[in-house]
């Protein structure tokens, strides 16, 4: 069994990375305000982080976004956001891109229902108590330009369809904790 505090795509499969940055987090940060949960009563706005990306192997014909706690209090850990079909074209997301409407995503991308049932980011709002919560946001370049999956799939279903088509990864975390 791998350790839990480690990558938790790690297990899935050993593909190579490429370049995330992001203005809205620093990968071993602690997330900020606005990517904390107001919906689930953090005290956060729910906004999704700014990201760019370089350095997608050849053969990138799409790309797929996921936001994922591996330390939620639940078996299978937690969706945040998921988006899929982002064109190959795509090589950034502004801050906010994972709203209600997904107004900053590119056409032809769609926000799978996450954790919550809802079409859009979720912050960080780990239960008081239960100690520091790690949020992993990876970028999954494909070699498919469009995933199959239907807009009602959960992550976890999307996770599993990009496992055999992942040409490369990349990954920041960052935490939160309830105080």
């Amino acid at each position: 069994m791998s350790d839990p505090r480690t990558n938790p795509y790690d297990s899935i499969s050993e593909v190579p990375s490429f370049t995330l940055t992001s203005t809205d987090l620093v990968d071993g940060g602690v997330l900020s305000t606005p990517q904390v949960s107001g919906i689930f009563g953090a005290g956060g706005e729910d906004v999704s982080p700014q990201l760019s990306w370089s350095g997608a192997p050849e053969g990138t014909k799409g790309y797929a976004v996921t936001v994922y706690d591996p330390d939620a209090p639940t078996a299978a850990g937690f969706w945040h956001w998921a988006v899929a079909d982002l064109p190959a074209t795509t090589t950034s997301l502004p801050s906010g891109a994972g709203d209600d409407d997904g107004s900053g995503l590119p056409e032809g991308a769609y926000q799978l229902p996450n954790d919550a049932g809802l079409r859009r980011f979720l912050g960080a709002a780990p239960p008081q108590g239960h100690g520091p919560h790690r949020y992993f946001v990876a970028v999954h370049a494909l070699d498919v330009e469009t995933t199959g999956v239907d807009a009602v799939a959960t992550p976890t279903l999307l996770a599993f369809t990009i496992r055999d088509h992942t040409l490369a990864r990349a990954v920041v975390h960052a935490t939160w904790e309830a105080a």
